[in-house]
């Protein structure tokens, strides 16, 4: 790729369990390209975002992440009872003539308001996280999204978070772990993602999971093996099976954990890892041009 500038596509990085080295992938990944692309670092993991701690950005601002919460006036409730009926996830309730919200179980969705008879409900805001918003040394751009210390739902942080996509630069999203409701909201929209996983039976059970979900999403994979040992066939013959190629293979030694363990990526680690990711990338491009367009 030297003296060519990659093609704008948004990867996301994402993993069927955590500790797989997902967010190292996706921070090695963005230092390798920032030399011949403008790039962006989205952190949706917003639960335990680390991405940062790698990258080291100046934050420039912050944007706080709000949603709209149920308020009762008491005087004008009839107690009918029609929003707790109307909820999805529990957050309000009616019991006798009393009506308890729970703003931490919320997501936001103003359908108690929407079905009160009588206009009791209105809705307030609630401050549910942040997206912090900068630029590395090196000239990577980044947003990364934080929740509130004892929210639950993700979901408004991530999508806070996406919003800082720009289709005229290379778009790296470090994904949550797991293939949960988070992972899908981070991974949705992506042109195509990455899967970290690691060659032993809890990796690969974990990787199969991941995989149905990007076909689920309609998102096409490619997966990096880390802590590679030397060959797993279990793992090689599933791959092979469900025709998903391996991109890359970064093998288990002392010297890469060190490196992490020191907040550095695989690029500060070792200056031929530019060119190995370089060269991924290229190959997503390829294969994220054979994908049908929806």
């Amino acid at each position: 790729m030297s003296g060519t500038r990659p093609a704008n596509l948004v990867v996301s990085v994402a993993a069927g369990k955590g500790g797989t080295g997902k967010t190292l992938i996706a921070t090695s990944l963005a230092q390798a390209l920032s030399g011949s692309a403008p790039v962006r670092v989205l952190d949706c993991d917003v639960e335990e975002p680390n991405a940062d701690i790698l990258l080291r950005p100046k934050i420039a601002s912050r944007e706080r992440v709000q949603i709209l919460v149920p308020q009762v006036n008491a005087d004008r409730c009839i107690s009918c009872g029609r929003c707790a009926q109307v909820c999805q996830v529990s957050a309000i309730a009616a019991i006798r003539k009393a009506v308890l919200t729970f703003h931490d179980l919320c997501s936001g969705c103003g359908a108690c308001a929407l079905v009160c008879p009588t206009g009791a409900i209105t809705e307030v805001p609630l401050r549910v996280g942040e997206v912090a918003i900068g630029e590395t040394e090196g000239g990577i751009r980044f947003a990364g999204g934080r929740l509130e210390v004892g929210h639950q739902r993700s979901g408004p942080v991530t999508r806070a978070v996406k919003k800082h996509v720009r289709r005229d630069m290379v778009n790296i999203l470090d994904a949550p772990p797991g293939t949960a409701c988070p992972m899908q909201e981070a991974v949705s929209d992506s042109d195509f993602c990455i899967l970290v996983t690691e060659p032993t039976p809890f990796g690969l059970a974990n990787l199969r999971e991941a995989v149905a979900t990007c076909r689920m999403l309609g998102v096409p994979c490619g997966v990096v093996i880390n802590r590679e040992r030397g060959g797993w066939a279990q793992m090689d013959d599933y791959l092979r099976g469900e025709r998903i190629e391996v991109l890359l293979r970064v093998p288990e030694r002392r010297e890469i954990a060190e490196v992490y363990s020191r907040g550095e990526t695989l690029v500060q680690a070792d200056g031929h890892w530019r060119d190995e990711l370089v060269s991924v990338y290229q190959r997503i491009t390829e294969l994220a041009a054979t994908q049908p367009v929806s």
